[in-house]
C-alpha cells in the first residue's frame, strides 16, 4: 500500500491509495466515504486499473462523515468526491464553488433499522436515532425520510455515531433507538431489529451519490478531470457486468469474513433494483426536488437554479472518451 499524504486540514483518516506509480502517470486525489460492503463498485476506477488506463495515478481518500469530506474537497486538499448528492447540493447553494459533474448511484440503498418496538415512523418521536453527523447524507436523508412520513424532526433525537457500522454497532447495543445505515446490514441484523422505512420507498427522487469537484478544479484541472469521469464510467460499467470482481474488492478492503455475505448481498440489489448507473448521468430534476427538500427542511435559507450546482460539459466530455 502506498502510504497516505498528510492533508493540511487534520481532517481525513487514515486511507488507502493503490496502482503502482509510474513517471508518465498524474496523481488525482479523490475522497469517498470509509470502505464498506458496496466499496468494490466504488473503488474499481483504481483497483481495476481504470484510472491507470487514463494516465492518472489515484490517491483514494476515505472519511467516516460526508460533511469532513466535503471540507476537504472545499479546501482544495482533495480534487474530487464520490458522495452524497446532498452534501453536493448544500455546500452549492451555501457558495462553496461546489459542482457535481456525474452521479453513480442514482440509487438510495439506505434504510432506517429500528427496535422491534417501534412500529411506525411515528413512534420515533421522542426517540435517539443515529446518523453520520448533522449535514451528512445520513442526516439530511433522515430529514427527508420524515417529512415524507409527516413526523417533525425536531421531535426525534440525532446522535452523531459515525460510520455505517457504528451507526448499526450503536443500534443492536442498545445505544440508539433507530439508525440510518446501509441496507447491507439487513443480511445480518438481529430479530430484534427491523426494517422500518426504506429511502427507496420513502424519498424514491433522493439521491445517494454523485462525483462533485469544484470551480478551482475544473478551470485548472479540466483534461485530468475529464479523463477521471471517462475511467469512473468505464469502471462502473465493469464492476455491473462482473459483480463477482467488485465483491471481492469489498471483502478486501473491508476486511470482511468469510461467512460475511453482506458485499454479496449489496451486489445483487445493485444489479436487481439498478442503483448504478454508469454513464453518470446528473438528474436535475431530481437535484431540484432536494434542494427544495432542503428548504422545507430549514437546512438552506434558499434554493438557487440548478445549472449553479452542475457542470454538465465535463460528464459530456468524458462520455465521448468512455470504453475508448
Amino acid at each position: 500500500m502506498i502510504p497516505m499524504k498528510p492533508l493540511a486540514l487534520g481532517a481525513l483518516a487514515l486511507g488507502w491509495s493503490f496502482c503502482p506509480a509510474l513517471a508518465q502517470e498524474q496523481v488525482w486525489k479523490h475522497g469517498i466515504l470509509e470502505a464498506k460492503s458496496d466499496s468494490g463498485f466504488i473503488a474499481m476506477v483504481d483497483k481495476g486499473g481504470f484510472a491507470a488506463k487514463r494516465g492518472l495515478k489515484v490517491e483514494l481518500f476515505q472519511v467516516k462523515a460526508g460533511a469532513t469530506l466535503m471540507k476537504a474537497l472545499i479546501a482544495g486538499e482533495i480534487d474530487s468526491v464520490d458522495m452524497g448528492a446532498a452534501e453536493s447540493i448544500v455546500a452549492g447553494i451555501r457558495g462553496a464553488g461546489v459542482k457535481i459533474v456525474g452521479c453513480t448511484w442514482p440509487g438510495m440503498p439506505q434504510v432506517v433499522l429500528a427496535k422491534a418496538e417501534i412500529k411506525t415512523p411515528a413512534d420515533l418521536k421522542g426517540k435517539t436515532v443515529a446518523i453520520s453527523s448533522p449535514g451528512s447524507l445520513p442526516d439530511l436523508l433522515f430529514r427527508g425520510m420524515l417529512d415524507s412520513a409527516g413526523v417533525n424532526a425536531s421531535e426525534v433525537k440525532f446522535a452523531t455515531q459515525g460510520a455505517d457500522l457504528d451507526r448499526y454497532k450503536s443500534l443492536v447495543a442498545g445505544i440508539t433507538d433507530a439508525a440510518v445505515v446501509s441496507n447491507e446490514f439487513e443480511a445480518i441484523m438481529p430479530s430484534n431489529i427491523h426494517v422500518l422505512m426504506k429511502a427507496t420507498t420513502a424519498v424514491p427522487k433522493f439521491l445517494r451519490l454523485c462525483v462533485a469537484t469544484t470551480d478551482k478544479v475544473i478551470a485548472h484541472k479540466r483534461d485530468q478531470l475529464v479523463r477521471f469521469i471517462a475511467a469512473e464510467m468505464d469502471a462502473y460499467k465493469y464492476a455491473l457486468a462482473h459483480p463477482d470482481e467488485a465483491t471481492k474488492i469489498a471483502v478486501e478492503l473491508t476486511h470482511a469474513k468469510p461467512d460475511d455475505k453482506r458485499a454479496q448481498f449489496i451486489a445483487e440489489q445493485v444489479r436487481e433494483e439498478k442503483l448504478i448507473d454508469a454513464t453518470l448521468p446528473i438528474p436535475t430534476d431530481r437535484i431540484d426536488w432536494m434542494q427544495q427538500l432542503f428548504k422545507k427542511a430549514g437546512v438552506v435559507p434558499k434554493t438557487v437554479p440548478v445549472a449553479s450546482l452542475i457542470d454538465t460539459s465535463v460528464r459530456d466530455e468524458a462520455a465521448g472518451l468512455a470504453d475508448r
